[in-house]
């Protein structure tokens, strides 16, 4: 056996042993064999090692609604993968020419909505790792792979690295490439990646979006902004104890931070994102559902129900009101001096049981603004990890990784010598 199959049976191996126990990976029949291959070809494609590119020979999941080549499509539904094929992703061919090898398909809830997938939490079987993307962020969480892709909708990014202690970067809707993944909801639908910290999102993000460009963090720090009112209130006390936690050791760092009086409405705008939500659900799906619908899971079939109760007006007043609250935002970030908003990434830790993948409220108005957001690992309140969101202004998600390093420093469990 050569290198290249001796390095695939490892991450074969190390993939199907963890897997016995937490499940975040989509069968396959030869993933050592596969594997040997591409890593085959991604040595002939670039034979000298000092011209490699920046991901070279690293493994990466794939959540299992983004095409890649060679591999089934089955968005976690009973749906024949023959009637949901498609041309490869970009984000695919992206990490492709930067050198990344694809490890598998992770596990994804149904169609990215509700219904979840048969993963567990590496912290604990016993709980959720969270959703849609809970495959991608257990399968780094683990370490089965140390680099993953995800989607996020409303919060299915943020809410599985809070919930698996690993670090999830969701950037600026349409920053990334969504073609060839099969959509949940258009308006809100963005690819983002798992890692273990800061610097491996970064990595990843400079090779999956549009016109990166690197930004030095500066001497000065960001001045953080806490979103006071009915929003921050949704979450729980053990989340809302760890977060002044962070905040101390935010401000014990030199970091200035802020309480800003913003989203007195966030009811509203609850409503506003998810009567968006529900209609695009309903229409993505209008053609599968009117075959398929029997194979579909009930907590799918209630989302595409309610959005087909959902009217064109309703829809359209909501995509006006949306278009206001992103100005709101902006303006409430600017009037205040707020360079990063900083939340919980969710409202607690994992809840116990696999029958849902949790709330995601926390992640819900960043999504609704469209605004980049990243989950960084914090020091352990309890048994199970929390993580911190920080949200950074739209299109400046390179700022966001700049700055994140200084905050992931502060708030991050020590390294254990």
């Amino acid at each position: 056996m050569d290198s290249h199959g001796r390095d695939a049976a490892t991450l074969a191996g190390r993939i199907d042993r963890l897997d016995v126990r937490i499940r975040a990976f989509v069968p396959e029949p030869d993933r050592e064999g596969r594997l040997a291959a591409e890593a085959a070809a991604a040595a002939a494609r670039w034979p000298d090692a000092a011209a490699r590119p920046p991901l070279y020979g690293i493994p990466v999941g794939v959540k299992d609604i983004v095409h890649a080549a060679g591999l089934d499509t089955r968005a976690g539904s009973a749906v024949p993968p023959e009637a949901l094929t498609g041309e490869e992703a970009t984000v695919v061919r992206r990490l492709k020419d930067a050198g990344a090898l694809v490890a598998g398909k992770t596990v994804t809830a149904e169609f990215a909505v509700l219904a979840p997938g048969p993963t567990r939490n590496p912290h604990d079987p016993e709980h959720t790792p969270g959703g849609s993307s809970s495959g991608s962020a257990a399968a780094v969480a683990a370490g089965a792979v140390p680099l993953a892709i995800g989607t996020q909708t409303v919060g299915s990014m943020i809410r599985p690295a809070a919930y698996c202690g690993v670090t999830g970067f969701k950037p600026t809707y349409g920053r990334v490439p969504m073609d060839g993944v099969i959509a949940n909801a258009p308006s809100f639908d963005t690819l983002g990646v798992y890692a273990a910290d800061v610097a491996g999102v970064t990595l990843a993000a400079a090779a999956v979006c549009d016109d990166w460009r690197p930004v030095a963090p500066g001497d000065e720090l960001p001045v953080l902004g806490i979103p006071a009112g009915p929003y921050l209130r949704c979450a729980g006390s053990e989340a809302l104890d760890a977060f002044d936690a962070h905040v101390g050791l935010l401000r014990e760092a030199g970091f200035e931070v802020r309480r800003v009086p913003v989203m007195d409405d966030f009811e509203r705008i609850r409503a506003q994102l998810f009567t968006m939500n529900r209609y695009e659900v309903a229409r993505t799906h209008a053609g599968w559902f009117a075959e398929y619908g029997a194979l579909y899971r009930p907590e799918t079939v209630a989302a595409i129900r309610e959005g087909q109760a959902v009217t064109a007006r309703e829809y359209a007043r909501a995509v006006r009101e949306r278009a206001a609250f992103q100005d709101r935002v902006a303006s409430a970030a600017s009037a205040h001096g707020v360079d990063l908003w900083i939340t919980p990434a969710a409202t607690g830790p994992a809840p116990r049981g696999l029958a849902t993948t949790g709330s995601s409220v926390m992640c819900l108005p960043w999504s609704h603004a469209g605004l980049p957001s990243l989950c960084v690992r914090t020091r352990r309140a309890g048994r199970l990890p929390m993580g911190l969101q920080l949200v950074g202004g739209r299109g400046a998600d390179e700022r966001l990784l700049a700055w994140a390093p200084a905050l992931e420093a502060a708030v991050a469990e020590p390294v254990q010598g």
